[in-house]
């Protein structure tokens, strides 16, 4: 069988090929010139080309099916080698804008959501991912060629940078290891250059992990997936939380190193009648009292067979409100893709009741 190319960093290419700058070529024909096979490879010998083309493919995974909302945000079915699948999503954050002329005044910009398993162990009671259960942590060429594909698919230049955002299926930490080299990957001057700071990576709380994670020094951002401000609800929503609960948690973030332009994201699902109060709010702020930190607060996305409901605005505008004015830096999620599948897992599982 052979192995998948984009699972290697540049330095591990290295000791692949030889000589060592055909490492750099090769990367850059990968990810900046997007070549679907070695063959495409003009300046690598073709001893080389044919030596590459038997042990290894470019890539393992397969658009099988994708869904574009009235907002522009796109959300991507991706079939893997071993016929499962996950998801990853396309949000557009800013428009391209052009002067009178038509000459591009300002770039588009995008962010890419990538899943980092088949499945969740996490287990979040308002979660579909976590229905399927877990089956197994995606490679680091798993990672990135989700990106790398979506790239392709919207015809997103080379030099276009994106950010990431380690937040479809899976908990991240979990697969530390991948995740890590896939930052590695991203990150590369040859190939995406997409700097550790455009990467954020959302944990639901394994703060041993999280303290692991600020010990590789990566430069990456860090969210946590908080939901609750008591560990009576947040259990009752997130069972990690028995494993780790909210002050190992804050403990842990506190300890991890953030760049002194940036904070630590507090991800905040805000669902009807649960979290949604101003007395949630109170105990927020101070919660996150001495931590250089930003809530996103974001709307619960409803599905069929839930039990939760998504929020009033009026309430969830009151909750920000309050944040801000003690002094919490704290904004509301613009809620995308509702006219499609917009929960993680969703497209999955439409997928597995077609019977496909």
């Amino acid at each position: 069988m052979k192995k998948t190319i984009l699972d290697y960093t540049n330095e591990e290419l290295q000791n692949i090929v030889s000589p060592k700058f055909r490492a750099k070529q090769i990367y850059q024909w990968i990810y900046q010139k997007n070549a679907d096979s070695f063959n495409d490879m003009t300046n690598i010998p073709k001893e080389l080309r044919k030596k590459l083309d038997e042990e290894f493919e470019i890539s393992s995974m397969q658009i099988i099916k994708k869904e574009q909302s009235k907002d522009g945000s796109k959300k991507y079915l991706f079939g893997l080698k071993d016929g499962h699948t996950v998801e990853a999503v396309l949000l557009p954050m800013k428009k391209e804008q052009k002067d009178e002329a038509g000459n591009i005044i300002k770039e588009a910009k995008y962010t890419i959501c990538v899943s980092t398993q088949v499945g969740c162990k996490v287990g979040c009671s308002f979660c579909l991912t976590a229905k399927g259960g877990f089956v197994r942590n995606l490679t680091p060429g798993e990672i990135v060629g989700q990106v790398l594909e979506i790239k392709k698919d919207n015809d997103i230049a080379a030099n276009r940078r994106v950010n990431i955002v380690y937040m479809g299926m899976g908990e991240p930490l979990d697969n530390l290891d991948n995740v890590a080299k896939s930052v590695k990957i991203f990150s590369d001057p040859n190939g995406l250059s997409i700097s550790p700071r455009r990467q954020t990576i959302s944990t639901s709380g394994l703060a041993s992990k999280i303290k692991k994670l600020g010990e590789m020094k990566l430069g990456v951002l860090l969210a946590i997936s908080l939901h609750a401000v008591d560990d009576e609800l947040r259990q009752t929503l997130m069972p990690i939380n028995k494993a780790y609960n909210i002050s190992s948690i804050m403990e842990a973030v506190r300890g991890f190193p953030v760049d002194q332009r940036k904070r630590v994201m507090f991800e905040y699902l805000m669902i009807k009648d649960l979290n949604d109060n101003i007395k949630s709010a109170k105990k927020l702020v101070k919660l996150l009292h001495g931590i250089k930190a930003k809530v996103n607060l974001i709307y619960f996305n409803p599905y069929p067979g839930s039990p939760y409901k998504r929020p009033d605005p009026k309430r969830v505008k009151e909750f920000q409100e309050y944040l801000l004015k003690h002094g919490v830096l704290c904004t509301i999620r613009e809620s995308k893709g509702l006219d499609i599948s917009a929960a993680c897992g969703q497209l999955k599982e439409k997928e597995i009741a077609e019977g496909r």
